[in-house]
């Protein structure tokens, strides 16, 4: 996982000079523009990729004309490296870990798993819908709390669109993928490892592991219940009420067969070995010898190309199935946003945030909450909460101590603010890319109009949380 030490004092042009101001607007602009054109996606009638990759080229030629970005050689494992400045710019980390979960995750499917795995819940709930709904939002907080949000959400994704449309529930199928979507940053929120900002302000904050449990997993428990009983009014989601509907359920999960689509069960309990070992390696990555300095894209690629293996003379049409739209964007994405750290854009947002920070405590912890998760869900949420780490180190260093609801309030916000739009976290836009994978329609402004109310009470539930069980001195 990356971490981003010292970056604001980097972001300055590579002369050493200062970066005008009116440069920095000018580039706050651009990113303004970058989100409004993602808004209107579909009435530009342009992939996501190609609008994120046209900032990124204004941004690079712009940042080469301004002198603002960092070329020449890098120092890779103590080496000088000359690479081009937007192939450094991308967290290659967080690529790895899409193209990998999502390769795994294919490949593994065709041992009839995931199948097996829905098919079983399926029963477990007997055919009711929101039994089925509670079930998989468990076993999405479960697993973007141990694993990554993105390959939880690609595996309760996979598992839904399956389950659903055997139970010929395909309708509601949109609401329990925008739930799910809005779970994996709940679940997010539950360890130190659960996310790249946990890490960064947990380290910064000096919070144990679980200590980092402990304190958060109440505020998880009560906005998992909370999602799921409004995912369900929301969207129609609801028990099965006539003796009819029931006997029909009753008949389709009794009609599935768990067994179905086995082929091999050698490759079966080999797909359910390397899926459990898949998860320990992954949650357990930070501390496990020699995979620690490799990372999490190194586990995911590792574990995908080993089940490839069993595909090795036609692996090429599992490649033609990803989702380089996805890949793209994200690419993109982390070129635009190096070039915001440089051009000093978001330390334009940490200074507009001193007047907050320095208000009285109850008022600042509630206003960094907020103003951190609406950044976030316009920007990539890893600067933003490096940022705020880094300004509340600093205040520490000149003796100004700064307050345990502080810290929360950076960690719940960065997480959170990923509920608010489609591009606030990795997880909601994979969401998104499934829902339209199977074809339902749900705009930019769509997803924001349906995940809102969802995010205003998480955000409005985080703060109480924050100012009720956490000392403000």
């Amino acid at each position: 996982m990356p971490v981003y030490l010292g970056w604001i004092s980097e972001a300055h042009s590579a002369g050493g000079a200062e970066v005008p101001f009116w440069v920095t607007l000018l580039f706050a602009s651009i990113l303004g523009a970058m989100v409004l054109c993602l808004a209107l996606e579909e009435k530009l009638h342009a992939k996501k990729s190609v609008i994120a990759c046209f900032f990124a080229i204004v941004c690079l030629l712009l940042g080469a004309f301004f002198d603002l970005l960092p070329f020449g050689p890098i120092l890779v494992g103590g080496h000088e490296i000359d690479l081009p400045v937007y192939i450094s710019a991308i967290d290659w980390g967080v690529i790895a870990i899409i193209l990998g979960s999502s390769l795994f995750v294919d490949v593994t499917s065709r041992t009839g798993l995931f199948t097996w795995i829905a098919i079983r819940l399926t029963k477990a709930s007997r055919g009711d819908p929101l039994k089925l709904l509670v079930l998989y939002g468990l076993m999405t907080v479960v697993f973007s709390a141990v694993l990554n949000n993105v390959t939880a959400m690609i595996i309760v994704g996979s598992l839904s669109g399956v389950s659903l449309k055997k139970l010929e529930q395909g309708d509601k199928l949109l609401g329990f993928l925008l739930v799910e979507g809005l779970l994996t940053n709940i679940g997010g929120l539950l360890t130190l490892i659960s996310s790249v900002p946990n890490i960064i302000v947990g380290n910064a904050a000096e919070i144990a592991f679980v200590d980092f449990f402990l304190k958060s997993s109440a505020y998880v428990l009560v906005a998992t219940v909370v999602t799921i009983a409004l995912g369900a009014r929301l969207f129609g989601i609801r028990r099965l009420t006539t003796e009819a509907d029931r006997a029909r359920a009753k008949e389709l999960v009794e009609g599935f067969d768990e067994n179905d689509g086995i082929e091999s069960r050698f490759f079966f309990w080999l797909g359910a070995a390397m899926t459990a070992l898949f998860i320990f390696t992954i949650a357990a990555t930070s501390v496990l010898p020699y995979v620690r300095d490799l990372g999490m894209g190194f586990v995911a690629l590792s574990f995908a190309g080993i089940m490839l293996i069993r595909y090795k003379a036609v692996a090429d049409r599992f490649y033609e199935a990803i989702d380089w739209d996805l890949l793209g964007f994200f690419a993109a994405l982390f070129v635009v946003i190096n070039a915001m750290e440089h051009a000093m854009v978001l330390d334009l947002i940490g200074t507009g945030l001193t007047p907050i920070i320095e208000a009285p405590p109850k008022l600042a912890a509630a206003g960094l909450l907020i103003v951190s998760a609406v950044f976030s869900s316009v920007t990539d949420n890893i600067p933003l909460a490096a940022m705020l780490a880094k300004i509340l180190e600093g205040r520490e260093a000149l003796g100004t101590p700064v307050s345990e609801q502080l810290w929360w309030s950076v960690i719940f916000g960065a997480n959170l603010g990923g509920n608010l739009t489609p591009i606030g976290s990795a997880s909601t836009l994979v969401a998104v890319t499934i829902i339209h994978k199977y074809e339902l329609k749900l705009t930019f402004v769509g997803f924001i109009r349906k995940a809102f109310p969802f995010a205003l009470v998480h955000i409005a539930l985080a703060i109480v949380y924050v100012l009720l069980f956490f000392p403000s001195g």
